[in-house]
């Protein structure tokens, strides 16, 4: 037993601790224990005893030591249990013959821990700050504000990176899903893809998540972390599962030389010893009929065929290695098993026996040649040189030396197949006779090397010619002959058998192996490449014996014993016997470990039979240290599916709490000892595939990320099994798996079921990728009856369905958690009870927004898992809306009457549910709808009051003084939008325009009243769009009616602005000094201003039903306008044209024949005779030329309608012409005077000119009237020059005249 030290024992205990302490923080459970009996206390760690210097349970203190007492020998019976575990693995790492590491499985991402995730959140949170040297844009920076708020931040993805199923690469993904769509979303810019923004966005990414002081601390970290995921040395496996199962170094190193790892014949005799105890197994349970409980009776039979099949296969593997690598080629001879028996009888007579040739060796020889000594007969300047050569081969020649010093140092190579070939070497020297054909021999030697021959050079003496002088002539040189890698053992041995070898004689002995399951003994004559007699060792048993007094040679013997046949050996020395046993031991595969006769009694003093490894010195330092009985443990006596359990949770505990994000999936390594042990210590892939489902289940349960691909591969595996279809060949099945598989089943279903009502939470953000979908896809596969049949769909339908339904009670439940809407304790119900209305207004609207970016998560991240069944997910919204809907109508019934300030929780959710296929006036929607119908309505109502109203009470009181208009910039401003409003609603009946937007105010336009009117009914239409109504018809039907609604105002503001242009026009004088007033512009303005906004808020858009009715409607408003602008248009310029009238009236007091004329004549001309008197009438023709001026550039001013100032000024010129025209066709038969004439010819040409500036066209300016009134006025010109030629003083019709003015 191992008694370790104290120092030991308690850093155990801690480590044990602590990873009690790891698995309780992240799952919540107790630790499992070790399955060796007797059975864990259920009280877990602390049921057999507590832990020194902590309080006992009882009072009594003989208690508490025999509690401690079996703590600590239950700690025992552990430590025991995975050192004989190791011993088995180090075995299957040692000599694989069944599995290889796989090179085809998916890298593992390094994961991420919640350091990592709290550095990444302050680097991220620094870059938005601008605390980092990256330069990135708006859009970029947006981005990452939304990834961080949403995503980094979220409590979700923290509880997946604690459970360590988040990676780098998940982060990543995620990052790049989310700017894919915000990338694809911009406008095209030309020269730059989009591609090219998305790989720069990325790399962003990438310098933002590394960070600078990062960069040089990657490589190390990657360097040490990064192996487990590549193919693993025979080295680094060891090192794995030492820390897998807790084995300390000095204990690998025991059990390491113990039991001769890195000796490959030992390992694969090993293996056959293990095979063969299995087929004893077999063999005594098929004898005994005892078998494990099988579903059918038939199966026992089954059972016992699948043992030998599966122990065939092995050997099969196992003779398929080659013997050694990198040995010369030698061709395996496979075993012929008769079919008919019932086990392998190794070395039947039955078999097909070797033959000769089939243990032919191949050897290879170096020979190297040092020197001659004692060479004497030859002149010192005389040529020698060697020749070397293999009986039965080529031969070789060393260079030419001078006699003097005979020195080569030549080495040949020869390769032969004789186990004991002939080497000759030869001394020449070069003749110097004229007529001598050969050379002349000095010497020679003859030598028998073997593989066991000295490797060395020795002086070797040669055999010289008679009469020679060189009677010590001597030769050094060495002769190494290696040992093929098929030659297990060599050298000479007595031999006596019955059916080989009858006489007892000394004979040169080989063991050859021919196959991993194929060893024969063969016996050698020199120069012969075949043996002269040989034996199969299968089937025999080697084992030390006494010696045999009749037999004369050899000292110390040992013998072969097979039914029928025994065989003794020989040997002068007693470690060549042992040397000879071991090697016979390994080749026959017996069980039984022959141990001599003295060391037994050495380590078994009392006589009993101990089964000891074969290496003395290995194991006196193995029983020494405890070890023993773990390394010469029989492996079939095991059970060796308890250990598999054992073995693969603690892999599987390891292989979760490592560096990478691996999903439950096993590593390269790992997957290949696990195969190994299964295929060499005959774990049934049933119970495998069992015992991995329950690990990943509890693991799973426990909060644990795992692959659900994995999950469905082994159930699969599991029910194929069950349900007969021997998906690994194997068709019995065993009640034990039956019961656990569906043991196994209801609690995969339970936690699927429970994993989909949480896919929020297990599979946040869509993560890992693939994994909600394969979660359905094997619950589709567990509900399943058997593996035949397929469920029907609305089956899997009914249970997703109802994974949905609680799916929506938990994601609502903690988003109102989250949201700290709804609170569980009594105090926080009555102080959200108590809240005021507005306060539960503004926690609905945060719920809602909520709300809606949980629904679009589900859509973006989830939808796709959910494609065969989109209803399902539509349902799902619909069920958490109607939860949502409780606080909503909740929070509503709390507002205050004919309060709108709820309006904009309509918007959000509306803007949120509208574009979707399925929520789109669903039960939520219509819902909503049905609350808000009612308010919309009264909302307009009291609108269209408030506006009736202002409008009435507007123009009574109106100034009618220009104000600036904001209706212009309307459509820039921010008009009531969700969930933050920059424009709050106006509240009845006070609906002005607000004193913010005075900023906004551009150019001079119309009254107050109607600015107000204009901004009110655009106002109210752009709020009934924002709402975009779902509902068409009712939709259509509020925009029929403000569209009316706006006619009927307009209607009213126009004909009250007409009522008063006449009443303020009528008020105005008819003299020069008239000059329009502002508000007569301000007025025009407001028509021009009803007639542009007619066009936006008049027209109904999409009427088809409507379509002739409302374009009549509409037309009428327009024709009102129209007729309105040119009433008003005729009755200015009817007032400006009385000017004119006027001006003229003052002229007519010169025509012609009055007395005023020629009281007016004579007293200028009596007067000018003294005094310069002024010209009379040239006041008066400037003084109204100036009324034009001024009045025209105040209406070109202040009315904003080109085209109506156009209109006014043809009509003001055509009516002026008219008026003068008819003043001068009244005068036809006089003639004017000459002050007329003078003012009428300034008038019109300074009237005819400053129209043409103001744009009037040339034919109105040409008109009929124009050309009468410049003919008349030229032909009094004329006149006038007749008869009086200074009286013009320069003033005359011709356009070429420089006039000032």
């Amino acid at each position: 037993m191992l008694d370790p030290s104290s120092s030991e024992e308690e850093s155990d205990e801690v480590l044990e601790e602590e990873r009690r302490d790891v698995l309780v923080a992240a799952g919540g459970v107790s630790p499992r224990s070790l399955p060796p009996p007797p059975p864990r206390d259920p009280r877990g760690r602390e049921a057999g005893g507590p832990r020194a210097g902590s309080p006992s349970p009882s009072p009594s203190v003989l208690s508490e030591g025999r509690d401690e007492q079996e703590r600590l020998q239950r700690e025992e019976r552990e430590k025991r249990l995975r050192l004989q575990l190791y011993v088995f693995i180090a075995r299957c790492i040692a000599h694989p013959f069944n599995a290889k590491q796989p090179t085809d499985m998916a890298r593992r991402q390094q994961k991420l821990n919640k350091q990592q995730l709290q550095i990444l959140r302050e680097r991220f949170q620094a870059f938005l700050n601008g605390e980092t040297q990256i330069v990135a844009d708006e859009a970029f920076c947006n981005a990452v504000r939304s990834y961080y708020e949403v995503f980094l931040k979220s409590d979700r993805v923290a509880r997946m990176v604690h459970s360590g199923g988040c990676s780098a690469n998940d982060f990543r993904d995620v990052f790049k899903k989310n700017i894919e769509k915000r990338v694809r979303s911009l406008p095209e810019i030309d020269g730059l893809s989009k591609e090219t923004v998305l790989s720069s966005w990325l790399a962003k990414y990438d310098a933002i998540y590394r960070g600078e002081e990062d960069l040089c601390k990657q490589p190390n970290r990657m360097a040490l972390s990064a192996v487990s995921e590549l193919i693993l040395s025979k080295e680094q496996l060891y090192e794995m599962f030492q820390q897998i199962l807790g084995i300390k170094k000095l204990e690998h190193q025991l059990i390491y030389n113990a039991c001769q790892l890195d000796n490959g014949d030992e390992q694969a005799a090993q293996i056959r010893r293990e095979l063969d105890g299995r087929l004893q197994l077999a063999e005594q349970m098929a004898r005994e009929r005892k078998f494990p409980k099988f579903v059918t009776r038939e199966m026992e039979n089954m059972y016992i065929e699948e043992l030998r099949s599966s122990v065939n296969l092995l050997m099969a593997n196992l003779e398929s290695l080659p013997v050694s690598k990198g040995g010369p080629e030698f061709k395996l001879q496979k075993l012929k098993r008769s079919q008919n028996s019932a086990f392998l009888d190794i070395g039947d007579e039955n078999e097909v026996q070797l033959s000769k040739s089939d243990v032919v060796l191949s050897f290879t020889l170096e020979i190297v040649i040092m020197e001659v000594q004692g060479l004497k007969s030859v002149a010192p300047n005389r040529i020698v040189y060697c020749t070397m050569e293999v009986e039965g081969g080529e031969k070789l020649q060393t260079d030419q030396a001078e006699a003097s010093r005979p020195q080569w140092g030549t080495q040949g190579d020869f390769t032969t197949t004789h186990p004991r070939p002939v080497v000759k070497v030869k001394l020449f020297t070069e003749s110097t006779g004229v007529l001598a054909l050969e050379d002349k021999e000095l010497g020679r030697v003859v030598l028998y090397p073997t593989s066991n021959s000295p490797k060395s050079p020795d002086l070797h003496k040669m055999i010289v010619p008679k009469n020679s002088q060189d009677s010590d002539l001597k030769i050094k040189l060495a002769v190494r002959m290696d040992k093929p890698p098929h030659m297990k053992h060599c050298g000479y041995l007595y031999a006596l058998g019955q059916k080989v070898w009858k006489r007892w004689k000394k004979r040169y002995f080989v063991l050859v192996q021919v196959s991993q399951y194929t060893f024969a003994m063969c016996s050698y004559r020199e120069k012969k490449s075949e043996p002269q007699e040989l034996m199969q060792l299968e089937g025999y048993t080697v084992d030390y014996t006494a010696p045999h007094t009749g037999l004369q040679g050899g000292r110390v013997f040992f013998n072969a014993v097979k039914e029928g046949d025994t065989v003794i050996f020989a040997s002068d020395d007693e470690q060549d016997r042992i040397l000879w046993v071991q090697a016979m031991y390994r080749a026959t595969g017996q069980s039984y470990k022959p141990i001599p006769a003295s060391q037994a009694q050495k380590m078994n003093p009392k006589g009993g039979n101990v089964n000891t490894d074969i290496s003395p010195l290995y194991t006196d330092r193995g029983q020494k240290h405890g070890m023993d009985e773990f390394i010469s443990a029989n492996p079939c006596k095991f059970d060796h599916a308890s250990l598999f359990r054992l073995l693969q949770r603690q892999t599987l505990d390891h292989r979760l709490n490592d560096s990478y994000s691996c999903l439950g999936w096993f590593s390269p390594g790992q997957v290949f000892v696990l195969d190994e042990y299964c295929a060499r210590y005959g774990v049934r892939g049933c119970h495998r595939h069992l015992c991995y489902l329950n690990e990943l289940i509890e693991h799973s349960e426990n909060g644990s990320v795992i692959d659900p691909t994995l999950l469905h591969y082994s159930f699969a595996f599991c029910a194929s099994h069950v349900h007969g279809n021997r998906p690994d060949g194997i068709g019995t099945v065993s009640v034990e798996e039956k019961e656990r598989f569906e043991e196994i089943k209801d609690r995969l279903s339970s936690l699927l079921e429970n994993q989909i009502s949480h896919f929020r939470y297990c599979f946040p953000f869509g993560r890992p990728e693939g994994a909600l979908k394969a979660t359905l896809s094997l619950l589709e596969r567990v509900l399943m009856k058997d593996i035949a049949t397929p469920i029907p769909a609305e089956e899997v339908k009914k249970v997703v369905r109802k994974c949905l339904e609680k799916a929506a009670l938990i994601n609502y439940t903690r988003l109102t958690e989250y949201a700290k809407i709804e609170a569980t304790a009594e105090k926080d119900s009555e102080t959200m009870n108590q809240a005021t209305p507005a306060r539960k207004l503004e926690e609905v609207l945060h719920l809602a927004e909520l709300c809606i970016e949980v629904l679009q998560q589900n859509e973006e991240h989830h939808s796709e898992a959910f494609a065969w069944w989109p209803e399902l997910l539509a349902e799902h919204a619909e069920k958490f809306l109607s939860l949502y809907s409780v606080d909503m109508d909740s929070a509503l019934e709390a507002q205050p009457q004919d309060s709108w300030d709820s309006f904009p929780l309509f918007q959000l959710l509306n803007n949120g549910l509208r574009n979707d296929t399925f929520l789109c006036n669903g039960k939520f929607h219509k819902h909503l709808q049905e609350i808000f119908v009612p308010m919309v309505i009264r909302y307009i109502d009291l609108m269209e009051s408030s506006i009736a109203q202002s409008i009435h009470r507007g123009l009574e009181q109106e100034s009618w003084q220009p104000v600036k208009s904001i209706t212009n910039s309307l459509p820039n401003v921010a008009l009531p939008k969700v969930p933050s409003l920059p424009l709050n609603l106006p509240q009845i009946p006070s609906f002005t325009t607000p004193t913010w937007m005075t900023s906004l105010y551009d150019s001079t336009n119309g009254s107050a009243t109607s600015e107000d009117l204009f901004w009110k009914l655009d106002a109210l239409q752009m709020f009934v769009f924002d709402l975009h109504w779902p509902e068409p018809e009712f939709a259509h039907h509020l925009e029929q009616r403000l569209k009316l609604m706006a006619t009927d105002m307009i209607e009213a503001c126009v004909k009250r602005t007409r009522i008063a242009f006449e009443v303020k026009l009528q008020k105005t004088n008819k003299t020069t000094d008239l000059r329009i007033p502002s508000s007569l512009c301000t007025m025009f303005n407001v028509l021009v201003d009803a007639k542009k906004q007619t066009a936006k808020l008049c027209i109904l858009d999409g009427g088809q039903e409507f379509a002739s009715q409302w374009q009549q409607y509409h037309s009428k408003i327009d024709d009102l306008i129209e007729e309105t602008v040119k009433e008003i248009i005729s009755l200015l310029v009817s007032k400006v044209v009385s000017v004119l009238e006027g001006v003229l009236s003052k002229l007519s007091r010169y025509d012609e024949g009055t007395f005023f004329s020629s009281l007016v004549s004579f007293t200028v001309k009596a007067a000018a005779k003294y005094v310069d008197v002024p010209k009379p009438g040239m006041d008066l023709a400037d003084t109204y030329i100036m009324f034009v001026r001024q009045n025209q550039d105040i209406l070109r001013e202040k009315v904003n309608e080109e085209m109506y100032i156009e209109k006014l000024f043809d009509q003001w010129y055509s009516s002026s012409m008219k008026v003068i025209c008819m003043w001068l066709a009244d005068r036809l038969d006089l003639q004017l005077h000459i002050y007329q004439l003078k003012t009428l010819i300034k008038i019109v040409k300074k009237t005819y000119r400053d129209f043409r500036l103001q744009g009037v066209l040339e034919g109105t300016l040409n008109s009929k009237t124009y050309d009468t009134v410049h003919s008349r006025l030229t032909v009094e010109e004329a006149t006038v020059t007749v008869t009086d030629a200074g009286g013009l003083q320069g003033i005359t019709m011709k356009d070429s005249d420089e006039e000032e003015g």
